[in-house]
């Protein structure tokens, strides 16, 4: 998709301080996930999304609007990877004043981008 900021840890803390609009937000994950728009048919392209993704939403899914997609995100991410918030980004979470869906469902959003740079190779996790 163009225009898409870099998959960066600056662009993660974009997302926690909400400088990142959720637009943008969802168009990366959804890249990540290998959805790919098709203008020419006006379609989604699922052929490089994880079956796990495309049999259950053949569109990419709007994760700040549904709590079912988020759930299925954050269980996607793997065990060793579902601290980084905390350890690379020195995140400590939401204030209770601050717990809403939305802003808990971006910090699942950027864990999960957080993840899946871990495992292209795009972050030290050491």
């Amino acid at each position: 998709m163009a225009n898409l900021p870099p998959l960066t840890t600056d662009t993660i803390q974009s997302i926690l301080n909400e400088t990142l609009d959720d637009e943008t937000l969802h168009r990366l994950v959804w890249d990540c996930l290998g959805y790919v728009y098709d203008e020419t048919s006006q379609s989604w392209n699922v052929d490089g999304v994880e079956p796990v993704w495309w049999e259950k939403y053949p569109e990419p899914p709007e994760f700040i609007e549904s709590r079912p997609a988020t759930v299925q995100l954050t269980r996607s991410i793997p065990k060793e990877f579902k601290g980084l918030l905390k350890t690379k980004m020195h995140f400590k979470g939401y204030s209770i004043d601050q717990l809403v869906p939305r802003l808990t469902r971006r910090a699942t959003m950027a864990s999960w981008l957080l993840s899946y740079m871990a495992q292209q190779g795009l972050l030290d996790v050491e």
